[in-house]
């Protein structure tokens, strides 16, 4: 899981064209439809009683409305979210990423809570009404397992009738059309070559990163990092959150926002909390 060290430095120059605001808006249509989690606004709470009651049900209200976002990365899909009102805590193994989204934070006045931890152990001071995880981070959870395990942690701090949504690159994608394949782009300040390999054996994607970063004294600074990721399926995602004890809800291709199919690249997957069935992992 070690990755986005040095690399984070460049990210949001190379990630310019993503989507965000997109993803957003179509993410928190999905919450409406599906989940549980309202946006905060200025009124909320507003007209507060010191009956204990009522606080009760305020610190109820909070924790339903709450959004984690695992894999968050430099921030940038957090603010969005900010932005729309929703409250939301970011959750990521990189200290480099969330020192970044910290200084967007700190731009944008947003109230984002940032933890770093890694999104199989991670830990939580109360339930949260909608987990989300995008931009493809449950491939770098490269063990079945461990998306289980995540999984599992999840659906133990959902609030009641609470969601998951995330996203993840099929086997498609990364056998048919990145495959073996070297990408490089020049920017004015940076530029990085990156060299992709897939086994289709493993499920694996292997892509080595080599990143030259212009400095002030008109010299090129070169570094490397090497990411893994894998593919899933369909079925074998849908068999990982059955494992898990999550309620199985809705799958959609990111893309087309229709039902999957073998064309489909990106897949979000939507998943209620179960309290009834909550099995251990074996592992192997």
């Amino acid at each position: 899981m070690d990755s986005y060290t040095d690399f984070a430095l460049v990210y949001d120059t190379f990630m310019d064209e993503t989507p965000y605001s997109e993803w957003a808006d179509y993410i928190s249509s999905l919450i409406h439809k599906y989940g549980i989690s309202k946006p905060v606004t200025d009124d909320i709470n507003s007209d507060k009683s010191d009956n204990d009651l009522q606080d009760v049900s305020d610190k109820l209200s909070q924790e339903r409305d709450m959004v984690v976002e695992l894999g968050c990365g430099t921030g940038s899909f957090a603010e969005e979210m900010a932005a729309r009102g929703y409250d939301i805590m970011g959750i990521d193994n990189s200290e480099q990423m969330l020192q970044i989204a910290i200084n967007k934070r700190d731009k944008s006045g947003h109230d984002i809570m940032y933890l770093e931890q890694d999104m199989r152990e991670f830990e939580l001071f109360c339930t949260a009404g909608t987990f989300l995880s995008v931009c493809d981070s449950v491939n770098y959870l490269t063990d079945p397992l461990d998306v289980v395990k995540m999984l599992k942690l999840v659906n133990n701090y959902l609030y009641p009738e609470g969601i998951i949504i995330f996203d993840f690159n099929t086997v498609h994608k990364y056998r048919d059309i990145i495959g073996d394949t070297t990408i490089a782009e020049d920017r004015e300040d940076c530029a990085f070559i990156w060299d992709n390999w897939y086994d289709d054996d493993t499920f694996i994607n292997e892509y080595d990163l080599t990143i030259f970063v212009h400095e002030e004294d008109d010299r090129y600074r070169k570094f490397s990092e090497t990411h893994f990721q894998r593919g899933y399926t369909l079925d074998e995602m849908m068999d990982i959150v059955e494992k898990s004890g999550m309620q199985f809800v809705k799958a959609i291709d990111a893309d087309t926002h229709k039902d999957p199919d073998s064309d489909s690249q990106r897949i979000y997957i939507i998943a209620r909390k179960n309290t009834e069935n909550n099995t251990e992992v074996v592992e192997d």
